[in-house]
């Protein structure tokens, strides 16, 4: 059985920086396309982020240049380095993996998802 198991989520002050990690367990995440998401109170789940098994890699404009996808094949992991945070940033933060050929745009097509992660950002 496939799982996700995120951490890193903290609180920070506006500017600071985070590290978040997925590990996969389960299944050789290189077979997927895997993103980082978030969802804050009363808004709906955005895609941030994803890497696709060809290493190519997609931002979310919100947070271009200030995010970085990365993966350790070694250890089954993905990562999200989070800078320049703002407070708007603060959500409960998820990784996914979708075994579709492609990267969903839609958080639907994602088959596996973590538990979360809570990040917020104060002023």
């Amino acid at each position: 059985q496939v799982q996700l198991v995120e951490s890193g989520g903290d609180s920070v002050q506006a500017g600071g920086s985070l590290r978040l990690s997925c590990a996969v367990f389960g299944y050789s995440y290189s077979n997927f396309c895997m993103g980082w998401f978030r969802q804050a109170p009363g808004k709906e789940r955005e895609g941030l982020a994803h890497i696709h098994r060809n290493g190519r890699i997609s931002y979310a404009d919100s947070v271009k240049g200030r995010f970085t996808i990365s993966n350790d094949n070694a250890k089954n992991t993905l990562y999200l380095q989070m800078n320049s945070l703002k407070p708007e940033d603060t959500a409960m933060y998820y990784c996914a993996a979708a075994t579709q050929y492609y990267c969903p745009s839609s958080p639907t097509d994602y088959n596996y998802w973590g538990q979360g992660t809570q990040v917020t950002v104060s002023s």
